[in-house]
């Protein structure tokens, strides 16, 4: 009993370690985006490929929020092996990102090579990048973002349920506040 009264402790601790005018701030972004005809890019890998997917349809669905992910097997492999994995994030998005979208990149570690080359190359195509990761406070993606969410966690799972929260938290937060803005 007392592993799950812990577990969700770190849980608690994961999800309250953020400033909350950063996702404000987040949200803002998003809604600008969206109001100007604009999508949201949104790339991960593993668990946070599948937040990556969950989040993309619930913007699109539940927000009216235009969203996109980088799931298809079709697109990962041929891009991995023509251009290498490191560098699929890259050129998907010189390949489907328009000026002005904004992307959202999640590394539960903030070392993930692909991830941190998503966000050069985001930053070079003047795109505006959200960044969410863990574990440590001066990971290579913390300093590629405009806006970034870490989470105070050592832990992949709180990592990742920490950020899948946040992110659904933005959706409802768009819901509840800008429903009649956005859609």
């Amino acid at each position: 009993m007392n592993f799950f009264k812990n577990y969700f402790n770190l849980i608690e601790k994961g999800i309250k370690s953020i400033d909350h005018s950063l996702l404000e701030h987040a949200t803002k972004k998003i809604i600008e985006v969206s109001l100007k005809g604009n999508k949201i890019i949104i790339a991960g890998n593993g668990g946070s490929a599948a937040i990556a997917s969950h989040v993309a349809v619930d913007f699109t669905k539940a927000a009216g929020v235009r969203a996109i992910n980088f799931n298809e097997a079709d697109l990962l492999t041929c891009f991995s092996n023509d251009f290498g994995y490191e560098k699929w994030v890259e050129k998907a998005l010189e390949y489907y990102a328009d000026p002005n979208d904004l992307v959202i990149l999640i590394s539960s570690s903030g070392n993930s090579k692909n991830i941190i080359n998503g966000a050069i190359k985001a930053k070079e195509l003047g795109l505006q990048v959200i960044t969410l990761s863990g574990f440590d406070n001066n990971n290579p993606l913390l300093e590629l973002g405009d806006i970034n969410l870490w989470v105070n966690s050592k832990e992949y799972n709180i990592i990742e349920m920490t950020h899948n929260i946040w992110l659904v938290s933005i959706v409802d937060y768009i819901i509840n506040e800008f429903k009649n803005t956005v859609v």
